[in-house]
């Protein structure tokens, strides 16, 4: 059903992660960041309240594995789910329940944790882990080479459907957030074309929110 990985960039201190799934809006409903607290994904079968929960717990002061640990302690249907976490020192928790559905796996690395279900084969997890790892430049590109990844591993058992990349920085709002919610085609691609069409505005699109007096001219009419 899903497949992702948590990320956080030591260098800048963002957070960030890809999925897809064959479900529909997947990044939607299981992808969670917070500037300078982590990063969270909540997947398998859903439970969209959990990400927030995870993401105040390590806005107490909780590392990722107690975080996670205080979230679980007696949830209702936690084996249903499947829970990535990273924490603003580069932690990493995961909880894979009894009741994650189909071939499932996980996989850890520097900064970073991958998980699926309903996979096509357990190898997934480690090959993004590895592709992002190895990967080079923004952590929007170390993201998505991680995504396309785990989609030439084989990615999930079915076709994917749904795919988003979502990345916090410094502002209370997402420095990134796209995603691709329904396509019969590839929607890992869609999400790519989106990113390198999104990646060289991305400053500007800050710099308008912060102070539009300092931004580059749009170019339209209206515009001195």
């Amino acid at each position: 059903m899903t497949f992702s990985l948590v990320a956080r960039c030591a260098k800048t201190g963002q957070f960030g992660m890809v999925i897809a799934s064959s479900s529909p809006a997947v990044a939607a409903r299981c992808a969670h960041t917070r500037a300078g607290v982590g990063v969270v994904a909540s997947q398998n079968v859903t439970d969209p309240a959990l990400g927030p929960l995870v993401l105040d717990a390590l806005a107490s002061g909780l590392g990722a594995a107690a975080a996670l640990a205080h979230v679980k302690t007696g949830r209702e249907h936690i084996d249903y789910r499947q829970i990535l976490v990273i924490d603003r020192d580069g932690g990493v928790a995961i909880h894979s329940g009894g009741q994650v559905l189909g071939l499932w796996g996980e996989a850890q690395g520097r900064d970073c944790a991958a998980g699926g279900n309903l996979l096509a084969n357990e190898d997934v997890p480690r090959a993004m882990v590895a592709a992002f790892e190895s990967a080079t430049g923004h952590l929007g590109d170390r993201l998505m080479a991680a995504l396309q990844a785990g989609l030439s591993a084989g990615g999930e058992a079915g076709p994917v459907h749904s795919a988003g990349l979502r990345i916090a920085d410094r502002l209370s709002w997402p420095l990134v957030d796209l995603r691709c919610d329904w396509t019969d085609s590839c929607p890992i691609q869609a999400v790519e074309t989106a990113w390198k069409i999104y990646k060289p505005q991305m400053a500007a699109y800050v710099q308008r929110a912060m102070d539009p007096t300092q931004a580059p001219s749009y170019g339209v009419p209206g515009d001195e």
